[in-house]
């Protein structure tokens, strides 16, 4: 009897090289289908490394990434952008691009360059701007917004691709505690609401504790800790994980275990 594919991502014995420096070092793991996955750790600990590997956007130096069983260099582009979605660090400039018309570029992997846009794109497309609150931007230039609502923006591109599996990196940088908050319940509600998988790099640990279902924490290119925020969030964790004496108390009001920096 032929075994069934594992669904989702599976990384075997996958690694990233460059001259004289190993960024990721040989990592097996398969990673959930649904909810929320944060990559912590400290920077330079290959977080945006393996999220570029997950995205095409860098080839393994050696392994295997594999979805729905299938390796990423199996999968035609547009097949493989219907599934996966992703959002640098550095979103790319938009000049001259209305939100409408960033979010319809979500719909490309669906319709092609040539294809018409149908009354179901624009349905997706108009669902997609409502979800993150930017359906009263739409009409403005995306290079007027501020850094939450053009974050907001790309977002709700990502939505309008429909993927089952979004791949973020540090989609809160250089936003304020407002915004900060704000895009990642609107990630943590996306998981929930649409039951898919989110992978996202969260520099803050409480941030990350709040909204992950999971939490993977990596330094020096290895995986030094994978489990539920309650079971990271602990002093001893911490400590190994950032390399800095940590604290970790009850939340006053939720409970919710809140850590910190040691003098």
């Amino acid at each position: 009897m032929t075994a069934q594919p594992q669904p989702g991502m599976v990384l075997d014995g996958v690694a990233f090289e460059v001259p004289g420096r190993v960024l990721l070092h040989p990592l097996t793991l398969r990673l959930p289908v649904r909810g929320v996955t944060g990559l912590i750790g400290q920077n330079g600990s290959g977080k945006s490394t393996l999220l570029r590997l997950l995205a095409r956007q860098q080839r393994p130096s050696r392994g295997r990434i594999t979805l729905d069983g299938r390796g990423l260099d199996d999968w035609r582009e547009r097949a493989f952008a219907q599934r996966v979605a992703y959002l640098p660090q550095q979103t790319p400039l938009a000049v001259g691009l209305s939100v409408r018309e960033l979010v319809g570029l979500g719909r490309y992997p669906w319709h092609g360059a040539l294809g018409r846009v149908s009354a179901a794109d624009q349905a997706r497309i108009d669902t997609a701007l409502a979800l993150t609150g930017v359906a009263a931007l739409a009409d403005r230039l995306v290079d007027t917004l501020s850094g939450g609502e053009r974050q907001r923006a790309w977002l709700a591109m990502l939505i309008a691709q429909d993927a089952r599996l979004l791949l973020l990196d540090e989609p809160t940088s250089a936003l304020d505690v407002a915004h900060q908050l704000e895009v990642l319940a609107m990630v943590r509600r996306l998981a929930e609401e649409r039951t898919l998988a989110a992978i996202v790099v969260v520099h803050e640990i409480n941030l990350a504790a709040r909204f992950c279902d999971e939490l993977l924490a990596l330094k020096h290119g290895r995986v030094v800790a994978r489990g539920a925020p309650t079971a990271l969030m602990t002093a001893d964790w911490l400590e190994q994980i950032f390399d800095v004496a940590m604290g970790v108390l009850p939340h006053p009001d939720s409970g919710r275990p809140i850590a910190f920096a040691r003098d």
